[in-house]
């Protein structure tokens, strides 16, 4: 695996504990809420963003009671007037990795300042819509852990029909990516074969990487641990490429 996918592993173990906090559970409501809005729907089984959505939350224990609340927000009973909007932020790291950030705010302005003062006091800088995003290309992608190496191949051989591009396999789990309208088809397609994905996502994947030297490496992911601090803050993207040394101290 490249830096990148080790440092998307390592976030992932993260995750685990991040979950246990508030603030998760109030980004988790926010998506609810816009991809209701946004799917004119608040029925999983009509709205497949919304369905991820809920997954997800219901994964980090997310109490359903919050998820209820989003979605009728999200149509309109009960609603408070907050309406949010989606952003897209793009920068540079200290060592000049690409960074993207993907908001949900009521308040661009704040959410801007916000973000600007934090690139600025990690030794980064927040670029022109546009500086970055070329870097990058939107991806459906799908993990499944624990798969054996005939099922990872009965699954990759499904999966090309079902839309997926590339695949990648190490270590007893396989990445399958596609084009980001291929989601739903890949996740099936995984289900067919007996298997339960442990992640299912439409994100953006760098084309090219930056590598980073150690100490570069350490305040990039710093950086990218302050960015997502931030409440109004999604999903956070970078193309650096962090040398094993960096990442192994980062995930003592």
């Amino acid at each position: 695996m490249s830096g990148h996918s080790k440092w998307s592993t390592i976030k992932h173990k993260k995750a685990g504990i991040d979950a246990k906090r508030g603030a998760v559970f109030t980004r988790l409501a926010r998506e609810v809420t816009v991809a209701t809005r946004a799917g004119n729907s608040g029925d999983p089984a009509m709205n497949f963003r919304l369905r991820l959505i809920i997954e997800k939350g219901k994964a980090a224990n997310m109490p359903s009671e919050n998820i209820d609340r989003a979605i009728k927000k999200g149509l309109g009973i009960g609603s408070d007037g907050t309406t949010f909007e989606e952003i897209t932020y793009e920068g540079y790291g200290p060592g000049g990795a690409a960074i993207m950030l993907m908001a949900l705010t009521d308040n661009r302005n704040r959410t801007a300042a916000e973000v600007r003062s934090t690139f600025s006091k990690a030794g980064g800088n927040l670029g022109e819509s546009g500086s970055v995003g070329w870097m990058f290309e939107s991806k459906a992608v799908i993990s499944v852990d624990d798969v054996s190496d005939e099922q990872a191949e009965e699954v990759e051989l499904a999966a090309i029909d079902a839309g997926a591009d590339d695949f990648k396999s190490e270590e007893g789990s396989l990445e399958i990516t596609g084009p980001p309208s291929s989601l739903q088809a890949l996740m099936e397609c995984v289900k067919a074969q007996g298997l339960e994905p442990s992640n299912a996502v439409v994100t953006m994947l760098p084309t090219t990487f930056m590598e980073l030297d150690v100490g570069r490496a350490g305040q990039t992911m710093r950086l990218i641990d302050k960015i997502e601090e931030l409440d109004d803050i999604q999903e956070v993207y970078t193309n650096a490429d962090f040398p094993e040394e960096a990442l192994a101290e980062y995930g003592a």
